[in-house]
């Protein structure tokens, strides 16, 4: 049996995994609200105790850089050691990863029903991968291909500067640096950035969330962007896409991913019809001197939002 596990700011999601016919299958799994537990150690010991698992290997993918087999968590007062959840799991090794590694892991178990095509560019199955997902913070990842199999690769990226495409988002940049010392893509690119770039468009606009701290602000501005109740919202959103496709762009173009840009992430997949208009496969092709390059690259929305579990699982099956 193997236990993985998806561990983010808002949720960590664990799941227990047989293999069968070579092929792991889900068993088990359970949902956790992140911010009500002291420790991912606290979470594991639930959940062993409610399912009973006894697991032969174990890994996970937990937002944060992995140095020194331990993990300080990006969006959560934790710390994360490898050899202690190995204690408290019996076992000699557990496999930790970055998110987005983990992600990337898990592009492989995906089928074709478990992506929605941007762009279809032209196929480099051996090129590099380029992993992208908003989410909680913003995470990104790169496949390399080893002569047999892609391999993936940890990032940072999320935390870079964010790099202005236009005179507005220049102005959004201003704006954000008014208030913080850093601004990083990932602030613009997460669930609380679309509040940020609302409040950039309009101070005079205001929903409920913005007052009431129990309401997601991500969810209300884009439910009214989907369902065309606020033009304040559906600006914001279609410029939070703009920007996402841009730096889509900017990893592909780092990276020289031919092999395609895969979208992951649940904020993508609840703004899919946004993200199907046009705007996003534009702003990731908008480079200098690289836009036919680009056009080249496929551009997909990974559907599966346990693509990132799963591929904690299949990492660390594949470790044992």
């Amino acid at each position: 049996m193997i236990l993985a596990g998806d561990v983010g700011g808002t949720k960590t999601n664990l799941g227990l995994f047989d293999v069968q016919n070579g092929v792991l299958v889900k068993v088990a799994d359970k949902r956790y609200v992140s911010h009500e537990y002291k420790g991912l150690e606290e979470i594991i010991a639930d959940f062993v105790r409610t399912t009973g698992a006894k697991p032969t290997a174990a890994g996970f993918g937990i937002a944060g850089a992995v140095v020194d087999y331990r993990v300080h968590t990006s969006n959560l007062p934790w710390d994360v050691d490898g050899q202690t959840l190995a204690r408290q799991l019996g076992l000699g090794l557990v496999r930790l990863l970055n998110d987005l590694e983990a992600t990337a892991h898990g592009i492989s178990t995906l089928r074709p029903v478990d992506l929605e095509i941007l762009h279809q560019g032209v196929s480099a199955p051996e090129a590099p991968r380029a992993v992208i997902a908003a989410g909680t913070g913003l995470g990104e990842a790169i496949l390399f291909w080893d002569g047999s199999k892609h391999i993936p690769t940890a990032t940072e990226g999320g935390h870079a500067d964010f790099a202005p495409h236009t005179i507005r988002q220049a102005e959004l940049w201003k704006f954000i640096k008014a208030r913080s010392e850093f601004v990083s893509t990932e602030l613009i690119l997460s669930g609380r950035g679309f509040r940020t770039v609302h409040e950039f468009l309009s101070q005079a606009v205001r929903h409920p969330a913005f007052d009431d701290p129990k309401i997601d602000s991500a969810v209300e501005i884009t439910r009214m962007a989907l369902a065309r109740e606020c033009p304040v919202c559906i600006d914001a959103v279609g410029l939070w896409v703009e920007i996402y496709g841009s730096e889509a762009g900017n990893l592909a173009v780092r990276t020289v991913a031919r092999g395609g840009i895969y979208v992951a992430g649940g904020i993508a997949v609840k703004i899919l019809p946004l993200l199907q208009d046009g705007r996003f496969v534009a702003a990731a092709q908008h480079k200098e001197k690289m836009a036919d390059f680009l056009r080249q690259i496929p551009i997909q929305v990974v559907l599966d939002e346990e693509c990132p579990l799963k591929g904690a699982a299949n990492a660390a099956w594949k470790s044992c």
